[in-house]
């Protein structure tokens, strides 16, 4: 298994893993995950409520690392939602 570090603490990639998207170290939370629920309007506590075993710095890492790569993660936002028949390509 491979691990990929980027330039934030909590994010990481890891081989086999969640399709080696970028994660939150430790787990198998997508950056993906935590962006879509940030941006249908819950707030950074809200989303630590919905998903208590990541800390405030963690859900604020992946947010930050979304602002830094947005173009990469609304892709990989955009091919979900194909995988999962909710939009056409």
């Amino acid at each position: 298994m491979t691990i990929i570090k980027t330039s934030r603490p909590h994010i990481t990639r890891v081989e086999g893993v969640c399709g080696g998207r970028p994660i939150i170290r430790g787990t198998r939370t997508t950056v993906r995950s935590i962006v879509g629920y940030y941006k249908i309007g819950m707030s950074v506590d809200d989303i630590l409520k919905a998903i208590p075993h990541l800390t405030l710095a963690q859900i604020h890492d992946a947010i930050s690392y979304y602002y830094d790569n947005q173009e990469e993660i609304d892709r990989d936002t955009k091919e979900n939602m194909i995988l999962a028949g909710e939009i056409e390509s």
